[in-house]
């Protein structure tokens, strides 16, 4: 956190990620965030369909590794989640709920930066690809170099970096409702989408 910037700031932090439609926030020092190289190692085998298509997925991404550097610049960092049901996040509704979390996820990231954060950085769920860019056969970034279609939008996913989700929540002493899959619908009606902004 930058010199002179007041505690009072990160409760606003939470504060403006539930107006914008996070249903719980919690701050927990950035140390606490468990950064494991197999959960990163998924993306790839099984390979997600979305593996290679994005900036924000691997192997574009600096990975475990990176991520284990990137926090030692780190105090601390806002958890957040929306809760979807289970129904929308089985089908291809599901991009638009993870849309949702990364709308939250960009605008409490604004929000840090202007508050002096200035080092403040996002993750949400998801592939931005398949969230934003699905009509487009590829990435503007990848493809050519170009400017991102959504850089006000579009945040790196946690999954290509190892970040563990269930203890992240437990840090935050948040509730957590993993999306267990179809035929495990009916002990989890909701799944929960989380969202990590590290604040510095």
């Amino acid at each position: 956190m930058e010199h002179g910037t007041a505690p009072r700031t990160t409760e606003e932090l939470k504060d403006l990620a539930r107006k914008l439609g996070a249903g719980e926030a919690a701050l927990i020092p950035a140390a606490e965030i468990k950064v494991q190289d197999e959960l990163a190692g998924f993306c790839g085998e099984p390979r997600c369909p979305s593996y290679g298509l994005a900036p924000g997925c691997p192997p574009h991404v600096s990975g475990p590794d990176g991520f284990r550097r990137m926090l030692s610049f780190y105090g601390q960092a806002l958890v957040l989640k929306i809760d979807v049901d289970m129904e929308i996040l089985l089908t291809e509704k599901r991009h638009q709920a993870m849309g949702r979390l990364q709308e939250i996820v960009a605008g409490v990231e604004q929000a840090a930066l202007f508050r002096g954060f200035s080092r403040a950085r996002g993750f949400a769920g998801g592939s931005c690809k398949m969230i934003f860019c699905r009509e487009h056969a590829s990435c503007r970034v990848l493809e050519s170099g170009g400017e991102c279609r959504y850089p006000d939008l579009a945040r790196s996913s946690m999954s290509g970096f190892g970040v563990n989700v269930a203890r992240l929540m437990a840090s935050a002493g948040l509730s957590y409702n993993k999306a267990l899959g179809r035929e495990n619908q009916e002990q989890n009606s909701v799944g929960s989408l989380v969202g990590l902004i590290l604040l510095g």
